[in-house]
C-alpha cells in the first residue's frame, strides 16, 4: 500500500510538471511572435513570473524590452498597466489618491482612485528616472504585495509582478535604484544588441503589412497554480550546500569570498540571494523535466539571480571588473560539494 501510495504521488508530481512545462513553452512561443532572439532574456521573465518575482531588465533604448513585457500581458490574461517614470511623478501618481466625486444625487463625497501600482503585471518603464520618494512607494508593492495611501492599505492580488527597465548608459535625471530596492528583483536580466541575421526577423515583424496576433494562454489564477507547483520541487540538501557557498562567496571575508570578491566586492548577496537561486532553479529543474533541484540548475540562474547583488568598489569600476566577472570567478572557485542525501 505505502509502495502504491508513493507511485501515485510520483506520478501526480510527472503530470503537474508536465503541465508546467506545458504552459510555459505555451507562453514562450507567443512572446516569440513578436519578441526576436534574446532567449535567455525572454526565459528569465517567464520564469520570474511563475516564480513569483520581480525582474529588471537593463539596455540601451530600442532592443525591446517595453514590447517583451506587453507581448507577456496579452499572453497571460492579467490585469497589466504600464508606468512611464519622470523624475517629477509623486508616489499618489502611482499608488492611487483621494478624489472628489459627485453621486448620482449631486451630493459629493471622497473616493478612492486606484493608480497603475494596483494591477498584477506592472511594466516599470525606466524606473531610475523616478525620485527615491517615488521609489519607495514602488518598494512596499513589490515586498509586502500591498499599497498604504494614508489610513487605507490595499492588498495587491496575486499574481503580483514589476517588471522594470532601465538604461543602462543615460545617466542625466536618473536616480540609482538603492541597494535595498535592487535585492527586491529576482532576477536582473542584460539586453543586449540583435545577431546580424536576427536583424532581417526584425524588419519582416515590424516593418511589414501583417500584424502579429498574441493569443491569451492562461489567466493569474493559473500561474498562481504554477507557482505551488515550482515551490513543491525536490531540493537536496547538496543544492542547498552549493547554493549557500555561492551567496556567501560574494560577500566579502567569508569563508567562502575568493580572492576576487574581497578585492573588489563592498557589499554582497544577502539571503535573498539563497531564496533567489532557489526558486529560479526549481523552475529551471522542470523545465529539464526533473523534479528535484541539481547543482546544474543553480549554476544555470546565477547571473541574472545574484550580478544586482553584487555591489562594486571603487577599485573594481576603476579596473573595469564587472558582477558577472566575480561571479565568474566564484563558479570557478566554490567546489561542488560531497551528496550528502
Amino acid at each position: 500500500m505505502a509502495e502504491q501510495a508513493t507511485t501515485n504521488v510520483d506520478s501526480r508530481a510527472a503530470e503537474q510538471a508536465a503541465h508546467f512545462k506545458s504552459v510555459f513553452q505555451d507562453i514562450r512561443t507567443e512572446v516569440t511572435k513578436m519578441m526576436v532572439g534574446q532567449p535567455t532574456v525572454v526565459d528569465g521573465v517567464l520564469t520570474a513570473l511563475v516564480a513569483g518575482g520581480h525582474v529588471l531588465l537593463e539596455g540601451v533604448p530600442g532592443l525591446g524590452k517595453t514590447m517583451l513585457v506587453r507581448c507577456l500581458s496579452d499572453a497571460v490574461s492579467v490585469k497589466f498597466s504600464r508606468i512611464q517614470f519622470t523624475p517629477d511623478m509623486m508616489p499618489a501618481d502611482i499608488q492611487g489618491t483621494m478624489v472628489l466625486t459627485e453621486t448620482a444625487s449631486g451630493a459629493h463625497e471622497l473616493s478612492f482612485q486606484e493608480g497603475p501600482l494596483i494591477a498584477n503585471l506592472i511594466l516599470a518603464d525606466e524606473i531610475n528616472r523616478a525620485t527615491p520618494k517615488t521609489q519607495s512607494a514602488l518598494l512596499e508593492a513589490m515586498q509586502e504585495r500591498q499599497v498604504t495611501v494614508g489610513n487605507r492599505t490595499l492588498t495587491l492580488e496575486e499574481p503580483y509582478c514589476v517588471m522594470a527597465t532601465q538604461n543602462p548608459v543615460e545617466q542625466e535625471g536618473t536616480y540609482p535604484l538603492p541597494e535595498a530596492q535592487l535585492d527586491r528583483f529576482l532576477f536582473k536580466l542584460l539586453v543586449d544588441y540583435p545577431e546580424e541575421n536576427e536583424y532581417y526577423e526584425i524588419i519582416d515583424r515590424t516593418t511589414g503589412t501583417e500584424e502579429v496576433e498574441i493569443n491569451h494562454i492562461t489567466d493569474g489564477a493559473e500561474i498562481v497554480k504554477l507557482r505551488e507547483i515550482a515551490r513543491a520541487v525536490a531540493v537536496p540538501t547538496t543544492a542547498k550546500t552549493y547554493a549557500i557557498r555561492l551567496v556567501m562567496a560574494t560577500q566579502p571575508n567569508s569563508a567562502y569570498a575568493t580572492d576576487k570578491t574581497n578585492a573588489y566586492v563592498s557589499l554582497g548577496s544577502s539571503p535573498r540571494g539563497v531564496q533567489g537561486l532557489m526558486l529560479a532553479a526549481k523552475v529551471q529543474a522542470i523545465l529539464n523535466d526533473r523534479f528535484s533541484i541539481s547543482t546544474d540548475d543553480i549554476k544555470a540562474v546565477a547571473y541574472p539571480v545574484l550580478r544586482h547583488r553584487v555591489i562594486l568598489n571603487f577599485q573594481a569600476q576603476a579596473s573595469n571588473v564587472t558582477p558577472d566577472s566575480i561571479i565568474d570567478d566564484i563558479l570557478e572557485q566554490v567546489k561542488l560539494p560531497r551528496s550528502v542525501d
